[in-house]
């Protein structure tokens, strides 16, 4: 086992098209956070790095839709994700981005020593190119006809209806995103890096070295990858936006995002460097380092085989050590997809939920999909706040403040010999630290919160099996002994909870007037000292309501209707009407002079309407949009040549248009403006 002289930890750059959501934090960012500052409670040398990954096709589509440069969207989202992390209390050492000049210089330089070493291999290619628009068009520049399943809207990569992979070439009719021109096929050079060439080292690390120590979903995805057989992937395309190629005559080619965004880690660890006057290379180039890559597991082939080969290709670094990559979190039964805005997004938690953002850290960590897919449902959010953090930890904890200070001042008492049963639950708060610890340093995030709950589960029983309350008047030596250990275990979970929960530790220590304590104490039974002076007690969690969640639930659903109108397609055209058909049809604008419920039904209303000729009467069925009060003085259009109906009781003269939206839900038709009632519509 090698001696281990620092970590570098990395997590996924999160893409700067857009927020992050629950579904990034729970496979990645909270789970890194939790290992950095467990390995930093415990005086290691950790240097968490994070970053925004600012370059590719998708961005500059955004950029186009919108009307803004590329720069713009990136700084837009880069400020909103780094904002997000600091309210949610992921602590990274440093967070940076990929449109720094320093990360140009990095993935630029990695790219020359490569190519000047023969590293990387040359290949010229037929494609896509736009002659109006004067550029070679990337994947997502690309629509056509999914030559599968036949969708008239398939992507150059992929068909997002049967989601099979594509080829540019692939595509029946393709047009350009660009022009809606048809592209033309045309020769261009790329360079790229041949993985097929690393197949043996890759069998011998990975297949053989990583067997037994890495998560069966990573190794088992890296040895499909590896036995399907490895081809050379381009490090270049043809875009005008991301790191400039370093070579001559290579205008409007850059470095493929791919290959930039890892190199991102190692320009932000000079970054780092640079502003704290240290050296970078030690945390990536010293066989004493242990290197650490948090990712999702539609990463892992990036970070466990193209990376590493890079790396490899270079020669100077180290490899990652491990690669705990997470499955995805799904959201009330759905798969969170951001282009359909179904998510949970950190920043509008934050906004909704103020001071509790170690409820969301604790619940992502419980329900971690760390073997396989989990689902995040708010009603489960809600019973963990309240019958888990709120019941458990929370009660006992408040409960042993308030009674230290109702009955000693809020001054830690002494205590007296142990019973059996007390020295029982000296010895098992003591085996903690050790037990939490070694689930967290093989990535079993979720065992390890179990733990520390088991820690607030022993001593909320305890507190509630000796019962001090009811013995201040008969014994009150034992009540001191019974608060004095109580306060202990609530002084170990202040310091064993802080990787999961760092707010909620802040205020606890704060409450207990601890501070400086490292992991190996928190399972000491004499943390706090006789006599120490206590904070005033405080709420550390709120119960949650039924209201607030279904305030959520609700604008889920509200997202649910919308996508649903979004996608709806317009019912096909009727058979054609002639014009003199047509002309039989008397259009006017009509004012509803009173509007009423029809008895025994939930959809009509009666109305009464001036048509500018009389006055009449018809049946609508809006009552479950309008209230009848609100229809008062308006004008809407109607169809007066419509033949007399006896609608329950009513004779309806007439019919009141109405749109019908995707969803169901009717609208009336309306002028613009008022005007004179009768008036045709043509």
């Amino acid at each position: 086992m090698k001696n281990i002289a620092r970590y570098t930890i990395t997590s996924a750059l999160p893409y700067a098209n857009g927020p992050v959501h629950i579904g990034h934090l729970a496979g990645v960012y909270i789970p890194a956070d939790i290992y950095a500052r467990y390995l930093r409670d415990n005086g290691k040398e950790v240097l968490f790095i994070g970053g925004s990954d600012e370059h590719g096709v998708p961005i500059t589509i955004k950029a186009r839709k919108e009307g803004v440069s590329p720069q713009d969207i990136v700084d837009r989202y880069h400020n909103i994700i780094k904002k997000s992390f600091e309210d949610l209390g992921v602590s990274f050492d440093i967070y940076s981005r990929t449109s720094n000049p320093t990360h140009h210089e990095t993935a630029a330089t990695f790219f020359k020593k490569l190519y000047d070493e023969g590293k990387l291999i040359e290949k010229t290619s037929m494609q896509y190119y736009d002659e109006e628009a004067n550029q070679f068009l990337a994947d997502r520049y690309i629509t056509g006809t999914c030559p599968h399943c036949k969708n008239e809207h398939a992507y150059g990569d992929q068909c997002e209806v049967c989601g099979t992979s594509l080829n540019a070439t692939d595509l029946i009719n393709p047009k350009s995103a660009l022009s809606g021109n048809t592209p033309v096929l045309k020769e261009t050079k790329h360079w790229y890096l041949p993985l097929d060439q690393y197949d043996p080292w890759l069998r011998e690390w990975i297949l053989k070295g990583h067997k037994d120590d890495w998560r069966p979903t990573v190794y088992g995805q890296c040895k499909s990858w590896i036995d399907q057989g490895l081809q050379p992937r381009a490090v270049t395309r043809d875009l005008n936006w991301g790191v400039k190629v370093p070579l001559p005559d290579t205008e409007g080619k850059v470095l493929y995002v791919w290959f930039d965004a890892p190199i991102g880690y190692i320009s932000a660890t000079k970054e780092w460097a640079a502003e704290h006057h240290a050296d970078w290379q030690p945390w990536w180039k010293d066989g004493e380092t242990k290197m650490v890559h948090f990712i999702g597991k539609d990463n892992i082939v990036f970070h466990c085989i193209i990376f590493p080969c890079m790396l490899k290709a270079d020669g100077s670094y180290i490899l990652p050590d491990n690669v705990p990559a997470n499955e995805f979190l799904n959201l009330e039964g759905d798969k969170i997809s951001t282009s359909r805005n179904w998510a949970v997004w950190a920043h509008e938690y934050v906004e909704d939920f103020p001071g509790k953002q170690d409820v969301l850290r604790y619940t992502l960590t419980a329900i971690a999909p760390e073997t396989k897919d989990a689902d995040f449902t708010w009603a489960d959010f809600q019973a963990r706040n309240n019958n888990e953090l709120l019941a458990i930890f929370g009660n006992f904890v408040n409960r042993t403040v308030v009674l230290t200070h109702k009955y000693y001042g809020g001054i830690v008492p002494g205590h007296g010999e142990y019973s059996d049963y007390e020295k029982e639950v000296v010895a098992k708060i003591a085996e903690f630290p050790k037990v939490i610890g070694d689930s967290i340093e093989h990535f079993r995030f979720r065992e390890a919160l179990q733990e520390l709950m088991n820690l607030a589960r022993i001593g909320n029983k305890y507190l509630t099996d000796t019962e001090p309350w009811k013995k201040q008047k008969e014994d009150p030596e034992a009540v001191k002994t019974i608060l004095h250990l109580s306060l202990q275990i609530c002084a170990s979970l202040s310091i064993l909870c802080e990787p999961f929960l760092p707010f909620t530790a802040k205020k606890l220590q704060h409450i207990l007037n601890i501070d400086n304590k490292n992991w190996q104490d928190g399972g000491r039974a004499d943390l706090l000292k006789v006599g120490v002076q206590l904070n005033p007690a405080e709420y550390l969690f709120e119960k949650i309501d039924d209201e607030t969640i279904a305030r959520q639930v609700q604008k889920l659903q509200n997202t649910k209707k919308a996508n649903e109108i979004a996608t709806a397609e317009a019912t096909p055209a009727k058979e054609d009407v002639t014009f003199d058909e047509f002309q039989k049809m008397d259009l006017r604008v009509v004012t509803i002079l009173e509007a009423e419920k029809v008895a025994k039904t939930k959809k009509l209303l009666k109305l009464k309407v001036n048509t500018g000729a009389d006055v009449r009467e018809i049946v609508s069925g809006v009552a479950e949009y309008y209230e009848p009060q609100d229809l008062v003085g308006k004008q809407v259009l109607m169809l007066i040549n419509l033949a007399p109906k006896n609608i329950k009781g009513v004779e309806s003269h007439g019919m009141v248009l109405m749109a019908e939206n995707a969803d169901g839900s009717l609208c009336l038709m309306q002028p613009q403006k008022a005007v004179k009632e009768g008036s045709t519509v043509k």
